[in-house]
């Protein structure tokens, strides 16, 4: 069987590495999995990649601004929230590529900023053949937004989004979701991450009659796994002698990844943890967010490189997710998969992934005295193997590779006998 992975980019941001991560797992599983993106940064045979000429790079460039400048427009020329709306006007018609045309399935990812745009996504499913795509957010359910916070207008019909600048002259809200509800979403098989973000696309006036599946990311607990604490340290130089709390983002400033509670989480430990706690940063922060903490910071920066990963997260006593919405992120199995316990809100897939005082604390929603207690609860627990226990075995039991992969290869079978019987 021939699967197609299609995705922005081969590497950039989370859907990217959970979809480098299946292609993996459903390749040592026996299948024949091929990738399709706009950014390739690998030499790997079995990725192919949009932007293999010049004139093509600077074309799907010019794509990816041309969407960002509508937005911008309609946003009355504000950057404000440029990056948390997506509109899919344009893209490249990839329906008779040749690692198309050879695929018995296609599965779709993260195709945003000028990779695929929605007429582009109705050819691909005028070929015929089975379409599955997984959701990593909520940008398939909305008219334009990835998130839709407390707005329920997408399980209606979305105009005016909160997200954008009011605009009285042209509704990009309204005029996008009436191009997607001409999409043929019942042809598609909506894969979510985790059970949370399968139920709100249910919601959706766009895919309500669409089919959905629950299906988590997988990952390779050959690479993120245990490590001694003390190595792990030494790795970075950092102290023996402290609670390490791990917070992790693409950018920590980042509204959506509530740094602010974790700010006044940290006051309320403070005095009694003055000298024994410290906080530790990996993701893109700044001087600002670093100065409102009031412990001391050891900022470790963006870390891509797999081995410092793994060791920023064996370093830390605990990982902190103080999200406000996330679908199934990342950075907690990674942490788990690592041993260490994680804290985070009531929100999301974040409590499917973290089983409350079992592998760590599940904090009430925006509450900062709860996740104050819940740093203190891992930081006070005298079993801290048994944490570290449950988090590993969590993962394997959840979300190892060949669980993953064989999930998604039962879902492919009935999908192409069901396409057989057409």
């Amino acid at each position: 069987m021939n699967i197609l992975i299609l995705n922005t980019s081969e590497f950039a941001g989370g859907a990217a590495v959970a979809a480098n991560r299946l292609a993996k797992a459903l390749n040592q599983s026996g299948l024949d999995v091929f990738m399709l993106v706009r950014e390739r940064q690998s030499e790997d045979f079995k990725v192919g990649s949009l932007n293999n000429t010049l004139i093509r790079k600077k074309l799907n460039y010019l794509r990816f601004i041309w969407e960002r400048i509508i937005i911008f427009l309609c946003n009355g020329f504000s950057k404000k929230k440029l990056f948390q709306v997506s509109i899919a006007n344009t893209g490249t018609d990839i329906s008779k590529h040749p690692l198309v045309q050879k695929a018995d399935i296609i599965h779709l990812h993260w195709i945003n900023q000028g990779f695929l745009s929605l007429s582009d996504i109705n050819k691909l499913i005028a070929t015929g053949k089975p379409i599955v795509w997984t959701m990593h957010d909520l940008w398939t359910s909305t008219a334009i937004c990835h998130y839709p916070g407390e707005c329920e207008k997408y399980t209606t019909g979305c105009s005016r989004c909160p997200m954008l600048e009011p605009n009285l002259i042209f509704d990009l809200a309204a005029s996008v979701f009436k191009k997607k509800a001409l999409i043929r979403m019942s042809d598609i098989t909506f894969v979510g991450c985790s059970h949370w973000i399968t139920e709100e696309a249910r919601k959706s006036a766009l895919i309500k009659d669409a089919n959905f599946v629950s299906i988590p990311n997988p990952i390779d607990t050959t690479v993120f796994k245990f490590e001694d604490k003390n190595i792990a340290r030494k790795y970075f130089n950092l102290p023996d002698d402290k609670y390490l709390l791990l917070f992790a983002a693409a950018k920590l400033s980042d509204i959506r990844k509530g740094a602010a509670y974790l700010i006044e989480a940290c006051n309320i430990l403070k005095y009694e943890y003055q000298n024994r706690i410290e906080i530790v940063l990996m993701g893109n922060s700044s001087e600002e967010l670093i100065s409102k903490i009031p412990f001391r910071v050891n900022s470790l920066g963006y870390i891509s490189e797999q081995e410092a990963m793994v060791m920023a997260y064996n370093c830390a006593d605990m990982f902190i997710i103080p999200s406000l919405e996330d679908n199934l992120p990342n950075t907690i199995m990674e942490s788990m998969a690592c041993g260490t316990p994680c804290v985070g809100f009531d929100t999301g897939g974040i409590p499917e992934m973290i089983d409350h005082q079992v592998n760590g604390y599940v904090a009430k929603y925006k509450d900062a005295a709860d996740l104050a207690n819940g740093i203190q609860w891992i930081l006070e627990n005298k079993q801290r193997a048994g944490l570290t226990e449950a988090c590993l075995n969590k993962v394997q039991s959840c979300y190892s590779e060949r669980i993953i992969a064989d999930r998604y290869k039962s879902l492919y079978e009935t999908l192409c006998k069901q396409q057989e019987k057409k």
